[in-house]
């Protein structure tokens, strides 16, 4: 089975059970992310909004905590790997990161890079309406604070998830020169390849790894080096927000 067939039927059995579950409460419901790519590189998560109309109430969330749970066990591994919001209609329809109504209450700190997939099309309509009629468009200034977000955890996980860090890393790059963030880590890679040779010997591995096939001493070159290609990518990425300011004269224009 292929991946976009596997997340198509979890994506089903998804929004199923979410109907069962919150029955009109439930406005939308839209998968972003990787899986919404027809990319090379597989996904390893299945990102996802849910859009309520209303908050949850406590038996509401235990029936969905054990929903996930279920999810998990009937359609392993990607089942198990659903990483998502429940948000409010009414901050979906905000500029401010908001707030989950599940799992501790997590702020989607990449809401602005999230809204621009997802206005860009490059989600998978579940349930609800076009995403454009409830998501607004992101500023620069606003994109770009989260994509500094996106460098600062790749900083803190950097011997965690070489392999993302890596990927990541290239799609940032890319994001920050050319201001486009609707893109994938596997488009960026592929970029990256063409574009930033001297450090191809350092994506290649991080590709073969998230597709489960990088060597041992391949995992173990990216642990030695992918703080250097940090530090590289820092320095073209701050050359790059030089350039663009020197250019606007604001870091506020919106360019989408």
């Amino acid at each position: 089975m292929s991946i976009s067939q596997e997340v198509s039927i979890i994506g089903s059995a998804f929004v199923n059970g979410l109907k069962g579950i919150l029955g009109t409460k439930l406005h939308g419901a839209y998968i972003y992310g990787a899986a919404a790519f027809p990319d090379a590189v597989p996904t390893g998560d299945i990102d996802f909004h849910v859009i309520l109309k209303s908050a949850l109430s406590g038996s509401e969330r235990s029936e969905l905590e054990m929903f996930h749970e279920s999810l998990a066990e009937k359609y392993p591994p990607l089942g198990g790997d659903m990483d998502g919001y429940y948000i409010l209609l009414d901050d979906a329809r905000r500029e401010a990161p908001p707030r989950s109504q599940m799992w501790g209450r997590a702020i989607d700190d990449s809401w602005a890079l999230h809204r621009e997939h997802i206005r860009a099309g490059r989600c998978i309509v579940l349930h609800g309406p076009e995403p454009t009629e409830i998501y607004p468009s992101a500023s620069w200034s606003e994109i770009e604070n989260a994509l500094y977000g996106e460098l600062d955890y790749v900083e803190k996980h950097l011997h965690e998830y070489p392999d993302y860090c890596i990927l990541n890393l290239c799609r940032l790059i890319y994001s920050f020169e050319t201001r486009d963030v609707v893109v994938s880590k596997a488009q960026t890679s592929d970029w990256a390849c063409e574009a930033l040779p001297e450090w191809k010997h350092h994506i290649e591995p991080a590709r073969k790894s998230y597709a489960c096939q990088a060597t041992a001493e391949e995992k173990q070159f990216m642990l030695a080096e992918v703080g250097a290609f940090l530090e590289f990518a820092r320095a073209r990425i701050e050359r790059a927000c030089q350039k663009g300011r020197g250019q606007s004269g604001s870091t506020d224009k919106n360019t989408y």
